[in-house]
């Protein structure tokens, strides 16, 4: 059984995997010294391209396009550039095996892998309408999207299915974006989803409203309250009709689920601590286990600002953290430390001519101001979550760059808020006073 050993290893080859590659890079690691372990066939990249660029019908984003670390604005991680930093970039690798005490991985090849420190960065896995027992729900064409190859598959069934007929399953972030890229494919999309409106973990229905509206114009059907109950498919064994649990059916040619993910931590399981559905860290993302740190969708770190404990599924915390976690290792190496993680909740989504931005926390009392009408060819408004009487969360669509780093400073702040009628008036000129 071949056996190799690294100083550090990341387990993951995602966004937080690729930002924690090139912030050892930059601290300056030896050769050698570094391995990324991936179960997918290529160098990590910027996730949030599948569900924007790649599926454009022109001018598509394309590997080596998006490899880390783009996104964030830094250099672009070829597969090369590892070898050239000394980095052992290993793919096509799955671990099946973890044991902590023992500092070692195994892979389904029967590889070994021993470490002195580990960084898990293993992310999510969707999940399946299959878990669930949906009957049918094992037929063709019936997609998620997660990684590259899921991408792939998706443009593949949508050339295939030139102008069809799409069922969209799921109202969140995926169902949103995967419906206007379908749209812009020129699918006939119908959007299912069981919540009384979109985006249900952040929207106000004030703000979900909007949105709705604006994608029923662009000839988007949704049906809310109700969920996708089975599948039947046709000879060949590809999906053909979606039955709803409220007794309609719908004719499709593709269907996407994005009915949410869960973080990969079974290999961990009974040898970490966990805390509210991931692996418990603290504000340097070191787990319960010396020498092993957790990063991105799979910890729950404290968050500062609000004195709480969470995880965060979404990319500008995978990047952040994963460069947390790689800085806080080298500076205690040379018996210096680093500053806690302060993370102020971000999120954002692109999709046909919209772009919105979130900062901060979507608790307490809301107030929307601007224009909010989605028939106008350039809607821009907003919206602040007061609580205990100050601002602790903003939200903006078509916000300029001024306007969204105004955003993120409010939310920061949490100003006091006065009258809410007053806040309503003052709009966006509000947080560009503080």
């Amino acid at each position: 059984m071949a056996e190799k050993s690294f100083k550090y290893i990341i387990l993951g080859g995602g966004v937080s995997a690729g930002y924690a590659a090139q912030e050892f890079a930059s601290q300056g690691v030896k050769p050698g010294e570094l391995a990324v372990i991936s179960k997918e066939a290529v160098a990590p990249y910027e996730r949030p391209a599948l569900s924007k660029g790649y599926l454009f019908p022109q001018g598509a984003a394309r590997l080596p396009g998006f490899h880390c670390c783009v996104g964030g604005g830094g250099e672009k991680l070829l597969p090369e550039s590892y070898k050239q930093k000394g980095i052992e970039l290993i793919l096509s690798t799955e671990i099946v095996k973890a044991d902590l005490a023992a500092k070692s991985l195994v892979s389904a090849a029967g590889e070994v892998f021993k470490y002195q420190t580990l960084i898990i960065a293993t992310g999510s896995t969707v999940l399946r309408l299959t878990d669930f027992g949906v009957k049918g729900a094992d037929s063709k064409n019936i997609l998620y999207l997660r990684e590259i190859d899921d991408a792939d598959n998706l443009v593949e069934a949508i050339k295939a299915k030139k102008g069809g007929k799409a069922v969209v399953v799921g109202g969140g972030y995926i169902g949103l974006e995967l419906s206007a890229a379908l749209r812009i494919n020129n699918f006939d999309v119908t959007m299912v989803f069981p919540e009384p409106w979109c985006m249900p973990r952040l929207f106000t229905a004030d703000i979900a409203a909007f949105y709705e509206t604006y994608y029923t114009n662009k000839g988007v059907k949704i049906i809310k309250g109700t969920v996708a109950a089975g599948f039947t498919a046709n000879p060949n064994g590809e999906v053909k009709e979606v039955q709803l649990k409220d007794g309609r059916s719908l004719e499709a040619d593709i269907v996407i689920v994005g009915v949410g993910a869960k973080p990969l931590t079974a290999l961990f399981k009974g040898q970490v601590e966990e805390d509210k559905g991931g692996i418990k860290t603290d504000a340097f993302f070191k787990t319960s286990v010396p020498d092993v740190y957790a990063v991105g969708d799979v910890a729950t770190f404290p968050l500062k600002m609000y004195g709480d404990v969470r995880r965060v599924e979404h990319v500008d915390h995978s990047r952040k953290s994963a460069e947390q976690a790689v800085k806080a290792i080298k500076a205690a190496e040379g018996g210096k430390t680093v500053e806690e993680y302060d993370y102020l909740p971000f999120f954002y989504s692109r999709s046909f001519d919209l772009s919105w931005q979130f900062y901060g926390d979507n608790v307490g009392d809301s107030v929307l101001f601007g224009d909010s009408n989605p028939s106008n060819p350039k809607p821009q408004f907003g919206a602040y979550w007061i609580q205990g009487g100050k601002v602790v969360g903003a939200f903006m669509e078509g916000g300029s760059g001024d306007e969204n780093k105004a955003l993120a400073k409010v939310a920061k702040a949490r100003p006091d808020a006065g009258s809410l009628d007053d806040l309503t008036k003052q709009g966006i000129s509000f947080a560009a006073k503080i």
